[in-house]
């Protein structure tokens, strides 16, 4: 008798934890986190594609942004700056209903902090991804001439009217998909497309009540070539952000570790 009525008591249990369970997943279905990621330099959204489609497969919303002179984009450069940049992710943050996970990569990360700025209430958290970090008056040419261990600046390449910006293609798989399999490497040369040069001079202007509202994460790279990790650790302390990850890759881990990132993520969106 007693074993029937333990029995019993367990299947009882057993049946109120997995309801519990059922309604717990229910409700994180019916309230998906809304991820919008934004590229870096020299790269476009497809470089996202993985991350996304796992972040999908999880019940997340996602948004992949082609920033203005990348991609399939074809903006003159002399008419772009870090604003466009800035107004062209706003758009994107207009069409969603509630707020999202703001996710730069590289230079996506200066242009995160300017949306943050601009429309802090669209914004649950920013997330830097081996991105430049900067405070108020900075500009990403600023942070990039303190970075003695990058490999990027002496394989730029200006064109003739300082427009844009090329990467020596012997140093390309390298400075950015170095630990990167030989179909992602191939990938990356195919999609690769001069730089605007413009936006890496334009300094961003950041206050308290705005940006400095908005919770921030970091995401390091520790076999970064192109942003360092001893940048990456000055601009974290400069800007006081506390919330920070680390990954063993190069400085594109959404192409060499996809998986990770989406872990990452999704972690970080809890």
């Amino acid at each position: 008798m007693k074993k029937t009525i333990l029995v019993l008591t367990l299947v009882a249990l057993s049946t109120v934890f997995l309801s519990a369970c059922s309604k717990k997943d229910e409700e994180l279905n019916a309230n998906p986190k809304t991820f919008v990621l934004v590229h870096g330099a020299w790269q476009a959204p497809y470089v996202w594609d993985a991350v996304k489609a796992n972040l999908q497969k999880q019940g997340a919303q996602v948004i992949t942004v082609e920033l203005p002179g990348h991609g399939a984009d074809q903006s003159a450069p002399q008419t772009l700056t870090l604003d466009v940049y800035r107004d062209n992710v706003i758009e994107a943050l207009s069409k969603v209903n509630g707020k999202v996970i703001l996710v730069g990569h590289s230079l996506g990360g200066m242009v995160i902090s300017a949306v943050a700025e601009r429309v802090p209430s669209k914004i649950e958290k920013l997330v830097y991804i081996a991105a430049y970090l900067p405070v108020s008056g900075q500009s990403l040419k600023d942070l990039a001439q303190t970075d003695k261990d990058s490999q990027l600046s002496t394989a730029l390449i200006p064109s003739a009217d300082q427009l844009t910006f090329d990467v020596a293609q012997a140093q390309l798989v390298n400075i950015f998909i170095e630990d990167g399999s030989d179909a992602v490497k191939k990938l990356v040369l195919q999609n690769y497309r001069p730089e605007p040069a413009i936006p890496f001079t334009n300094a961003v202007s950041l206050t308290a009540s705005n940006y400095g509202s908005v919770a921030k994460v970091y995401i390091k790279t520790l076999q970064d070539h192109a942003v360092s990790p001893a940048l990456q650790a000055s601009m974290i302390k400069a800007s006081g952000v506390k919330s920070v990850y680390q990954l063993d890759t190069s400085h594109s881990p959404f192409l060499s570790k996809p998986d990770a990132v989406s872990s990452l993520l999704s972690q970080i969106a809890q």
